[in-house]
């Protein structure tokens, strides 16, 4: 196999200018924005453009993995907050707010198989998310009988409860509110009910 060549400083610096320009772009406007017009905005030619992005579907990957790889870095970050169940707690809810749907949907309809193209970056996610979950579980904040793939589960399942509210903030937060509380320790049977 033969390994790529590190980008050059400049065609980094592009790369990156027009990864943050189309998720902005994308996330104000929706996909339908012309991968023209994200060139033009980013101010780069079109072909800068379909050099580090051939279609407009690996410019939705790229977004993807960018956003899986700043949810990792959080939560890496987190890890070892003094409050492991705020921290967890935390970190599921940017995970609810900041994932977009619409880009794994545009994916999937465009035929990207994401649990192969991004299964590296899943499973980075899901490393770094069960490291949170093992601190929170082991301070009493998360019950013991829920494993990752259950927090995993249950985070998709909201984002389809969300669309099906269509969207909007007040129903994300009283969901995601519903399952985090489903999440914490169960009331002993000696204790208040």
């Amino acid at each position: 196999m033969i390994a790529k060549r590190p980008l050059r400083a400049d065609a980094q610096r592009n790369r990156q200018m027009v990864l943050e320009v189309a998720e902005t772009v994308f996330a104000a406007e929706g996909l339908a924005v012309p991968i023209d017009e994200i060139a033009r905005r980013a101010g780069l030619g079109v072909g800068t453009l379909y050099r580090h992005f051939p279609t407009k579907e690996a410019l939705f990957e790229a977004i993807v993995r960018r956003r899986m790889e700043r949810m990792v870095e959080d939560a890496h970050d987190l890890v070892q907050a003094t409050e492991p169940g705020d921290a967890f707690f935390a970190f599921l809810a940017r995970m609810v707010d900041g994932t977009k749907k619409d880009f794994v949907d545009a994916l999937a309809r465009s035929g990207v198989d994401l649990s192969t193209e991004l299964a590296d970056a899943r499973a980075e996610l899901r490393h770094a998310m069960g490291g949170l979950l093992e601190r929170a579980q082991q301070a009493g904040n998360v019950r013991e009988d829920i494993s990752i793939a259950d927090v995993f589960a249950l985070v998709s399942g909201v984002f389809v409860a969300i669309d099906q509210r269509g969207g909007d903030a007040a129903a994300r937060h009283h969901l995601f509110t519903v399952v985090s509380d489903g999440l914490r320790p169960r009331p002993s049977a000696s204790g208040p009910v």
